[in-house]
């Protein structure tokens, strides 16, 4: 109970009073109404999605040809792969045990994997390949293996929200987003660690925590082993999708836009997708909010991403917090009509290359009045996760959390919020999405730091777009002798809440001229405590 009051006078109390003096000073006023909305409409069990014309995807060389070694296969683009699928170059069967080898060939290093699905991983790919043999093509990701971030539910095998609370748990039921990738004949190989913080969300407090899939255990934070995608923050992170364990992979995102993406999008190249599609999977608690969870992929590129993205959009017909947006194709955008300002934080590269390619830069300050927005996305992001593990705390399931100092406590003083002033942090949260609409009135959308925090929370409240991609590598501090290990810079694309397109449009262009998203890490550069498995053959998959 000390504890609580103390977190209540820290952090409940300031926050309470800014957002009285914002949105609550007058008597009657509503001229910020709360982002809460009542939604009256019937059937959502019924619901059928509606008619949405598929992207134009770029088509691949006609004269690909399928590499002479494994590992130049693994660092192929989902659009390069599904050529070679197609044509019949590769089976998905030959290139799912690929990634399965490369997956336990490292893992031990990496910690990456909760659970390898490598029975249902052989019989999708086994289907893809008779289907492809019938006449029958699902699309782009037809036989291309991926992994799920291990709050999404697989039937038969463990979804642990990354969490030791849960390590046991299965869920027999299929995520919406899940069935979406299988009915594209996507293959899936493994679960993946939520991330250094249980459950896949990140404290909010004090530092930037992850919320990504493919991240490392807490001792290779520290070694940034692969050193490729690394954030420029209090953690630093590498991705595993970057050694390519598998082609890409799926991930959520809450109030932090990973070192690739953020509220409509994360790209490294990857996005995800504020309310567009936010909760996909409908068989998993939202373990931040309806209102700031999403689900989004990680890919090599920004137009996998794209691709990863267009097939999972949409409305989940049991998630009444999920809804259709519209969402315009990014391969037919023409950015030299685009008007996009760039923030003092801005990595240059970036501006000069946009600039080149004939989008219009202009400098840009991003104003608003809102002094409390990390307060706000506080607030908003603990009481809709306590709703959802209520019983848990009331229970004294609390107490078994790996990480007392974070997710408990957090949650704990979230009790003591009454629901009149989580009503007007709401409405505060209103005034900032009509003060942001404005600043951005002119502007197609603006180039600014990845991981300022203040950003990342004015994003997630505001439901902007982001996409971060890596513009260079710099040394890392104290690296282990003899290595080759470097950080990632980053710099992050903002778009309008609706307008992933243009996001997805402008990282597209800059990585058409520039090759930072194809380097390849020191996969085998490994630290003096660190041991590769080597595994056996992966045995023959089950008729």
């Amino acid at each position: 109970m000390l504890e609580i009051v103390k977190g209540a006078e820290e952090f409940n109390i300031p926050i309470i009073r800014a957002n009285r003096k914002l949105v609550a000073s007058i008597n009657g006023g509503l001229q910020y109404p709360s982002v809460l909305v009542f939604n009256p409409k019937w059937g959502t069990s019924q619901h059928q999605p509606p008619k949405s014309n598929r992207f134009k995807y770029p088509s691949s060389s006609a004269t690909l040809r399928r590499p002479s070694n494994d590992e130049d296969i693994a660092f192929m683009t989902i659009t390069e792969l599904g050529q070679l699928i197609k044509t019949k170059q590769i089976t998905s069967l030959e290139l799912t045990k690929i990634f399965l080898r490369r997956l336990k060939r490292y893992n031990g290093v990496l910690k990456a994997v909760v659970s390898y699905t490598e029975e249902l991983a052989y019989k999708q790919a086994k289907r893809a390949d008779y289907l492809l043999d019938k006449g029958v093509y699902l699309g782009p990701l037809h036989g291309i293996p991926y992994g799920l971030k291990d709050i999404i539910s697989v039937p038969k095998y463990k979804t642990t929200w990354g969490s030791t609370t849960f390590k046991n748990q299965v869920l027999n039921t299929e995520a919406w987003v899940y069935k979406r990738l299988k009915s594209a004949g996507a293959v899936l190989v493994a679960k993946l660690v939520s991330g250094m913080v249980p459950f896949a969300i990140e404290p909010t407090d004090k530092h930037i925590g992850n919320i990504l899939n493919f991240y490392l255990a807490p001792h290779q934070y520290r070694n940034c082993l692969y050193g490729i995608h690394i954030l420029k923050s209090s953690i630093t992170y590498s991705k595993i999708d970057h050694i390519n364990l598998a082609l890409w992979d799926l991930g959520t995102l809450r109030s932090f836009p990973q070192a690739h993406l953020r509220p409509h999008v994360w790209l490294h190249c990857h996005w995800a997708e504020e309310n567009g599609f936010n909760h996909l999977w409908s068989d998993e608690p939202p373990l931040v909010g309806e209102s700031l969870d999403k689900v989004g992929p990680f890919c090599r590129d920004a137009a996998d991403c794209a691709i990863v993205l267009d097939v999972i959009r949409g409305k989940d017909p049991n998630d009444m917090s999920s809804r259709d947006m519209p969402f315009k194709d990014p391969f037919s955008v023409d950015i030299t009509k685009l008007r996009v300002g760039y923030v003092g934080d801005a990595e240059m590269e970036v501006v000069k290359v946009l600039e080149s390619k004939g989008v219009k830069m202009v400098p840009f300050k991003l104003n608003y009045t809102v002094d409390s927005v990390q307060g706000i996305l506080n607030f908003t992001m603990d009481v809709d996760m306590l709703a959802h593990f209520d019983e848990w705390q009331r229970s004294g399931s609390d107490r078994a959390y790996e990480a007392q100092e974070q997710w408990p406590i957090e949650l704990r003083r979230a009790r003591l919020i009454p629901a009149v002033d989580y009503v007007q942090a709401q409405r505060a949260r209103g005034r900032l999405i009509r003060e942001v609409e404005d600043n951005l009135k002119g502007i197609d959308g603006f180039i600014g730091n990845a991981t300022d925090w203040e950003k990342v929370c004015m994003g997630n409240l505001v439901g902007m777009p982001v996409i971060v991609v890596p513009t260079g590598l710099k040394p890392i501090s104290h690296p282990p002798p003899n290595t080759r290990r470097r950080t990632t810079i980053t710099t992050a694309i903002y778009a309008p809440p609706q307008h992933d397109h243009i996001g997805l449009a402008l990282a597209m262009a800059y990585q058409s001229v520039t090759h930072h998203h194809k380097q390849r890490p020191p996969i085998d550069d490994l630290g003096p405590h660190d041991v590769l498995h080597i595994p056996s053959p992966p045995p023959s998959p089950l008729p």
